[in-house]
């Protein structure tokens, strides 16, 4: 960002927590509407969705916030706490907080998760959700990641198999096997960008929600996710959705289908070049995406007052 939109940080009180927020933008320009996005992990941080500030450049405030025990927000350290239900909550909160009555809702990875757990409560004012990079079913997720993982090296696949078995996750060695499977389906830029190391170091410091609830790596979920799934579900998410992924995704096309499949009248996009960072991966293109969905939504909610 250049700095010229303004920029606006505090925190939420939540359960008696601080949940940070950033605030990109004042104000919508007539007939627009704010975008709140939802980063992923879960246990992750906002930064890695930076390029998405541009947005505000469109007419519109883009806000972010760090879930409770991520990033700049609280850190409990209670295991017992984490549960979907509380980010559901949570989310709750914050747009109530933040006076958000009517928003545009854009998950990535857990936070597209998090958005259709949040739909599927039927909150007023949820204009749009965009789904970006997420599964509807983690069933799903760890036999697709399975298929991405036979086809790493013989060598990578037996360092990650030994180090599971044993429960040394923490091992160096199964870290830089683990790096092989992101760098295919994770980010494929060389090197990441400086927003996305920023999350992973964080994320590494303070790895409670992350482990808790997903497990030690993307494809090994043993956390309390190990059985969400929502598929039969997702016909009752009725506002307009696009489901967004990357060619070489973890979230691979077959999973965004599921949910393309299962959403009434969504729209689907698949990224070409990029796996499961196509905001920083195919960023031009992901802004114009992203524009041209809102305007449309945006237009429909006018033509119909």
């Amino acid at each position: 960002m250049d700095g010229a939109l303004p920029i606006k940080e505090d925190f939420v009180s939540f359960r008696g927590y601080n949940v940070w927020y950033r605030i990109v933008g004042e104000g919508e320009a007539p007939g627009k509407l704010p975008l709140l996005c939802l980063h992923g992990g879960p246990g992750a941080t906002h930064d890695y969705l930076e390029p998405l500030e541009a947005m505000a450049a469109t007419g519109r405030r883009v806000i972010f916030y760090d879930q409770l025990g991520a990033g700049n927000s609280d850190h409990p350290n209670k295991p017992t706490m984490w549960t979907v239900p509380l980010f559901v909550e949570e989310l709750g909160v914050v747009r109530r907080v933040l006076g958000l009555e009517r928003v545009h809702i854009l998950g990535q990875s857990w936070g597209g998760m998090l958005g259709m757990e949040y739909a599927l409560t039927q909150p007023a004012g949820l204009d749009s959700l965009i789904v970006a990079d997420s599964p509807a079913s983690i069933p799903q997720w760890v036999a697709e990641a399975n298929r991405l993982r036979a086809e790493l090296p013989p060598e990578v696949q037996k360092t990650l198999l030994k180090h599971e078995a044993v429960g040394t996750t923490d091992d160096p060695a199964y870290e830089e096997a683990m790096l092989v499977f992101y760098r295919r389906h994770v980010c494929r830029l060389d090197p990441w960008p400086d927003c996305l190391n920023r999350t992973f170091e964080k994320l590494v410091q303070n790895p409670e929600v992350y482990n808790t609830m997903n497990g030690p790596s993307e494809f090994h979920v043993i956390g309390i996710l190990k059985e969400w799934d929502i598929v039969n579900r997702l016909g009752e998410i009725r506002m307009p959705t696009l489901v967004i992924g990357g060619r070489y995704d973890e979230a691979t096309p077959g999973i965004t289908e599921t949910i393309y499949r299962g959403i009434p009248d969504s729209e689907r996009i698949i990224f070409e070049n990029s796996s499961h960072m196509p905001h920083l991966e195919e960023t031009e293109r992901y802004m114009q995406v992203l524009t041209n969905f809102l305007d449309r939504v945006e237009s429909k909610a006018t033509s119909t007052k």
